[in-house]
């Protein structure tokens, strides 16, 4: 028996270790898929929320781009808007915001790749929206391309992808 518990300290220290090291010292992949997470989370909101948090909100979705970002937008409504800059795609996004009572957004079949020397990497990922009233829901695939910056993963890009239909 005493054998086995001197097994089980050096197996939780490892174990430990492990995790720590996951914890601290993240993967690019890891970084961007918690920056995408949170883009999807931010891009959402509902009739109940306040010019303040959409506002706030607003100011996050702006910390995770880059000041030239380049963005076509090809969905129901908006084929093939094109905007270069954050500022005017953070306007665009406002005044789409208040047109649009709600939004649900979320995404999926998130796949990642980093490029060789970590500065930068693409994202190709199913974004599934439901836009308040519409009883359908959108489903669009999109890339999104990412520039490291001082510490940080940054949005330089996002476009929809081309499928057959």
């Amino acid at each position: 028996m005493k054998p086995v518990r001197r097994l089980i300290l050096p197996a939780l220290l490892a174990a430990f270790a492990f995790w720590s090291w996951d914890f601290f010292f993240p993967t690019p992949q890891k970084v961007i898929q918690k920056r995408l997470l949170k883009l999807a989370r931010l891009a959402s909101f509902s009739s109940t929320d306040g010019n303040i948090k959409r506002l706030a909100d607003m100011e996050r979705l702006g910390s995770l781009m880059t000041e030239k970002i380049h963005v076509v937008l090809d969905a129901p409504g908006v084929r093939g808007e094109t905007f270069d800059n954050r500022e005017e795609l953070l306007q665009a996004v406002l005044a789409a915001r208040s047109q649009v009572k709600d939004l649900q957004t979320q995404f999926t079949d998130i796949g990642i790749t980093v490029n060789p020397g970590r500065q930068s990497a693409v994202a190709f990922l199913t974004v599934t929206a439901k836009v308040g009233g519409e009883p359908d829901l959108v489903i669009e695939p999109l890339k999104f391309t990412f520039q490291h910056t001082n510490d940080d993963w940054l949005i330089t890009g996002l476009e929809p992808v081309k499928t057959l239909r």
